[in-house]
């Protein structure tokens, strides 16, 4: 890729901006996204109510296609969930019911509107789920018409079978028919939408090329591949999980505030690349921030934080995210928008331990890591360290409306409100 020069805005964008990892034909999809007719489309199985940030860099591939006039789909996994990917799995994944898969799939949904335009014209975004063809498939059709191009000696070659069976670990057959699954969504959505590329994490790669493969073979026209690096931080760990769990997209799944606090929280080296990823600010302002050093990265970490959070939750909300940071942080303040928890008047009326305090609040996991804190000096109660784990929070702490301040180390803080 080093000697290569895209003509199309597209390419050009991702790989100035570092989302390109490897890609099938970089020439022929060059001149395919330069013609102005590319339609690519990313798949999203529906395993949980909300994607986290570890989706983030594929939603916003989706959403640079389309500013550089491409067609985006992503592709709702309301079938394949069904089965279940063993990509970077030790074991198999939890078989949900349909219910659950419908609900987890029209709570994901949201997210994309917030990135995609979506509408009937040539490059509006579609949105397809691939349960239109899967499960009406007939099984003995498709062993006879698309399971007999597969080689199971190349299958068992493939990164996310092969892992599992050298560690000895279980790979049940419905798992090891995913990529079949995943290679014929390719060719389905190219004959029924005209899509020729499939874009996915470094880790889809064999499966992405399977579908590429299949499609020469079931005589569709040049399909390609496009995949970005698998993104870990500085440090090497992994985007989208905290200490405190998952980083939702969804504000019902983790709150505006605790989402701007994730990137404000971003390591010193990961700056000036996650402001490439994972905001839509030009490249010559990303690179006068990466010059910030000392005390002024701070800053440019604040930017980061509020242009992430401003995609996703809209600008109101992650300017005030910022200013609820600033007032509790710089100006020592309780701003009345922090993530609240509530709690019945009477539990405190009765007594209302400290360590349970904390759990109710969702700042530890159990009384006994409460305690370790406390021991560690790491609780704080209205900006006061606590010391005293057999203290209970009488009503004469709930001076904020009504809540008191619960704090865990320097950047995590709760108001519980008595109601």
């Amino acid at each position: 890729m080093s000697d290569f020069k895209p003509k199309s805005d597209f390419l050009h964008t991702l790989i100035a901006r570092g989302y390109v990892h490897q890609c099938s034909d970089y020439a022929g999809l060059d001149e395919k996204a330069a013609s102005g007719d590319l339609a690519a489309y990313i798949g999203f199985d529906c395993t949980a109510p909300s994607l986290h940030v570890g989706s983030l860099v594929q939603i916003m591939m989706l959403h640079w296609l389309q500013k550089t006039g491409g067609k985006p789909v992503p592709l709702m996994g309301g079938g394949t969930t069904r089965v279940g990917d063993p990509s970077g799995r030790d074991e198999s994944r939890k078989i949900l019911t349909l219910d659950d898969i419908e609900s987890n799939k029209n709570g994901i949904k949201t997210v994309f509107s917030q990135f995609l335009t979506f509408g009937d014209s040539k490059h509006d975004a579609l949105m397809i789920d691939n349960a239109e063809w899967l499960t009406t498939l007939n099984y003995i059709e498709f062993l006879r018409d698309v399971g007999r191009h597969f080689s199971v000696n190349r299958m068992l070659s493939m990164d996310s079978v092969k892992l599992r069976l050298d560690r000895d670990q279980e790979l049940s057959f419905l798992e090891f028919n995913y990529m079949c699954l995943q290679a014929y969504d390719f060719v389905e959505l190219n004959k029924r939408y005209g899509i020729t590329l499939q874009m996915g994490g470094s880790d889809q790669w064999g499966n992405i090329v399977t579908g590429i493969d299949l499609g020469r073979r079931m005589g569709t026209p040049q399909l390609y591949a496009l995949t970005s690096p698998l993104l870990t931080t500085a440090s090497g760990a992994k985007m989208g999980k905290t200490a405190q769990g998952a980083v939702w997209l969804n504000a019902d799944m983790l709150p505006v505030y605790d989402y701007w606090q994730y990137w404000r929280n971003t390591e010193d080296r990961d700056v000036g690349r996650f402001l490439k990823l994972f905001t839509i600010l030009p490249l010559d302002e990303i690179a006068r921030l990466e010059q910030l050093g000392g005390a002024e990265i701070n800053e440019a970490k604040k930017i980061l934080a509020t242009e992430a959070t401003a995609l996703i939750h809209g600008r109101a909300a992650a300017e005030q995210a910022e200013l609820t940071a600033r007032k509790t942080f710089e100006e020592g303040v309780t701003a009345t928008s922090l993530p609240t928890v509530e709690i019945a008047a009477g539990e405190v009326a009765a007594g209302l331990g400290i360590l349970s305090a904390f759990v109710k609040a969702g700042l530890v996991a159990s009384t006994s890591e409460a305690r370790r804190q406390i021991k560690a000096g790491g609780l704080r109660v209205n900006d006061e360290t606590a010391s005293d784990e057999r203290a209970n929070l009488g009503a004469d702490l709930f001076v904020h409306d009504g809540a008191v301040k619960l704090s865990l180390g320097k950047k995590k803080h709760i108001l519980l409100k008595q109601v």
